[in-house]
């Protein structure tokens, strides 16, 4: 078996030759990949300014929804009689509550009767109605329910659990008395006039009937009328089937405890504090995206090298984009045109400073403030409020066919092309070092040929010379 290794015939170090002639066939792919790797960093500070893109988005949406405007808080005087709070849009101002009188439900009772006592077979028909009548009005979206008893030794317990599966909207019990008897008590589930109880019986279910005030035939008594909430908003009268009011005044949910003659002062405003948050979100946004796009442009003088996005006309752009729009005015509003009306200053380096004592005196008059940001107006874009502006271009911006995914897909391709390139030299490399170990292996063994013939020769001259 024979051995070899590279270099042993002919004392050439034949794997450090081609070791160095492809180090120098390589240096295109280290080219390459230091490429590659400014794309995947230009790739990945995209994708930074595709997030605060977003976050500056979503903060200035928030600012053209004339629902922050009109957002408010709501107190009452005294809440143990009443409590107030905002449910939505409210219309600043103070009010006089005077309560009334409370919700309640109608309760009905049966006679006294033995708990064990057989009623006998018969039928019950429940039902709610909002007015007796004649013909009897029932409560929209319900009908009467029938029930049949067919067992005549049917029990006043078995009768109290038939309602209650029945689903009717009543609520039935025993009340027990001192001398052992019992008797059927109905209750409406709901408060209010509109939950009044209808029951007929026949049979021996003829023990249970009511159909209002003037049915003088009816069997059960009542316990307590169903009545609903009254108030008076200033002097206004108003009314609840239950004790909770919603926008009896604009904006604002009441919600009764207890019965009082003097009035209860209940105030709403409008929610300066989470107007001004707002404000101030926005105005984060900008400036996180602001310094990002300053530093991922700028060239480093002292280390005379440029951040990834240095001269980059893309980013260099929506930096311009975001302060042309701030620079803008809004004639929909005759008080603030401008966000420097409201306190806004922009600094050397583009950040946005504010000035809150002016922001807050600005607050004084939300609907003005809801104008710079959230008017719209489809005939004169001038008139649209920032808050649109904002949100609108940078829809456009971040979008599937925006001008970031399209740089973002750019720069993948260009790194697909890259790759693709370090593949096709890598596969040249590889077979260049194939071929040159394959040429100098054949070298290798002609040297050593050579040698061993020439080592032959010296043998036989030696020895010719000697003999």
């Amino acid at each position: 078996m024979t051995i070899s290794s590279a270099g042993i015939g002919s004392g050439i170090d034949v794997q450090s030759l081609v070791s160095q002639l492809m180090a120098v066939e390589r240096k295109p792919i280290e080219q390459l990949k230091t490429a590659a790797s400014s794309i995947q960093t230009q790739v990945s500070s995209y994708g930074k300014v595709q997030s605060l893109m977003s976050t500056l988005r979503d903060s200035a949406a928030a600012l053209s929804k004339s629902s922050l405007w009109t957002q408010g808080t709501a107190t009452a005087s005294d809440t143990t009689v009443l409590t107030a709070t905002s449910s939505g849009s409210v219309s600043a101002g103070e009010y006089d509550v005077e309560v009334s009188q409370l919700a309640r439900a109608q309760s009905l009772y049966s006679r006294a009767m033995q708990p064990s006592e057989p009623l006998g077979a018969g039928s019950l028909t429940i039902g709610l109605v909002e007015d007796y009548g004649p013909p009897p009005k029932y409560k929209e979206g319900t009908n009467p329910v029938p029930l049949e008893f067919t067992d005549p030794n049917t029990t006043l317990s078995q009768v109290r659990d038939r309602i209650n599966a029945a689903g009717a909207g009543v609520v039935a019990s025993l009340v027990t008395n001192l001398d052992g008897t019992v008797q059927l008590s109905l209750t409406s589930k709901n408060t209010g006039t509109k939950d009044q109880i209808e029951i007929a019986g026949s049979g021996g279910m003829g023990e249970f009937s009511y159909a209002g005030l003037n049915d003088v035939g009816g069997t059960m008594s009542v316990g307590q009328e169903a009545q609903n909430a009254a108030i008076t908003v200033n002097g206004v009268p108003v009314e609840s089937t239950t004790n909770e009011f919603k926008n009896a005044i604009d904006g604002v949910t009441l919600k009764l405890l207890k019965k009082i003659s003097a009035p209860v002062k209940v105030s709403s405003t409008s929610d300066a504090t989470a107007q001004q948050k707002a404000v101030e979100d926005f105005m984060a946004a900008y400036n996180a995206l602001n310094s990002y796009l300053r530093d991922q442009t700028k060239y480093d003088e002292a280390a005379k090298k440029g951040a990834p996005l240095q001269g980059d006309s893309t980013a260099l752009g929506l930096r311009s984009q975001m302060r042309s729009l701030l620079q803008g005015t809004n004639a929909a509003s005759p008080v603030y045109g401008s966000l420097a009306s409201i306190g806004f200053s922009t600094s050397s380096d583009g950040t946005l400073k504010l000035d809150t004592a002016k922001l807050k005196a600005a607050l004084q008059q939300p609907e003005e403030v809801a104008k710079l940001f959230s008017s719209t107006d489809d005939t004169m874009a001038g008139n649209n409020g920032f808050g649109v502006r904002f949100s609108t271009r940078i829809d456009q911006i971040t979008r599937s066919d925006g001008v970031l995914s399209t740089r973002t897909e750019g720069l993948q391709s260009k790194l697909k092309r890259n790759q693709t390139e370090q593949e096709k030299i890598e596969d040249r490399v590889a077979r260049t070092q194939a071929r040159l170990e394959k040429q100098y292996q054949a070298l290798d063994t002609k040297m050593s040929s050579l040698n061993a013939l020439a080592a032959q020769v010296t043998n036989l001259s030696n020895l010719y010379y000697t003999s």
